[in-house]
């Protein structure tokens, strides 16, 4: 696994690779210290499997520089780890194609699972955010909140939406994000938020296992 973490002060990524260890061995930490060099580094290479940058550093403006990095990976997620913790700005990087974002105040649990969570093809949305009002592609996850951990699996059959059927559905086929996306004339950051209420919904922590139980579920057949 190849990860790039992007933080224009030292001691932060100190503090990441760190917390980052817990990912494993076999895990490539590639450092950048602004925009400039995360866009030198991915125009050498496209390989990784997650880029983890902070919002306002030097070398380009954030909305620009976020969509820049998009554009080049379309199938890297990338999660913004920030002390900037505005409800509109959070909900304009994922609208953008970040697949999460994480206060800087985190603890380091809550980095790891949302690192986690985010790899295995979800959203990570800080819970503060979602006990707010707020509309469009973050509704998606106030449906899951309240669901007990105990539920039966039976039962999810009741609970996922129609739009998330197709969604599964979609995955099943090997879809990615931006197909998915693209099938159901949704944007990416919705698709990553039914995938994260998907996955909880059905007690599972990546793609793979959604499927699998979606299957058993019956909400996937072989005629598709």
């Amino acid at each position: 696994m190849k990860i790039l973490v992007a933080d224009d002060h030292e001691l932060f990524l100190k503090g990441l690779e760190l917390i980052l260890s817990d990912l494993g061995n076999n895990v490539e930490l590639v450092f950048a210290h602004n925009y400039a060099d995360i866009f030198n580094i991915i125009e050498k290479a496209n390989d990784f499997d997650l880029i983890l940058t902070d919002l306002a550093m030097p070398g380009a403006n954030w909305l620009d520089a976020i969509q820049r990095i998009h554009e080049k990976l379309p199938e890297t997620p990338i999660i913004i780890l920030s002390a900037v913790f505005d409800k509109e700005i959070v909900q304009k990087t994922i609208e953008i194609g970040a697949a999460g974002y994480i206060p800087k105040t985190s603890s380091n649990a809550v980095i790891m699972s949302a690192v986690r969570l985010v790899l295995s093809g979800g959203a990570y949305i800080p819970p503060e955010l979602l006990n707010n009002s707020l509309k469009n592609e973050f509704d998606v996850l106030k449906q899951v909140e309240q669901i007990p951990e105990d539920k039966e699996a039976g039962e999810n059959l009741k609970i996922l939406t129609p739009r998330q059927i197709e969604v599964i559905k979609l995955i099943a086929k090997g879809c990615s994000n931006k197909i998915i996306a693209h099938e159901l004339g949704l944007t990416e950051g919705t698709v990553k938020l039914h995938v994260t209420a998907i996955l909880k919904i059905l007690n599972v922590y990546n793609r793979t296992g959604a499927v699998m139980e979606a299957s058993k579920l019956g909400l996937i057949k072989e005629n598709g």
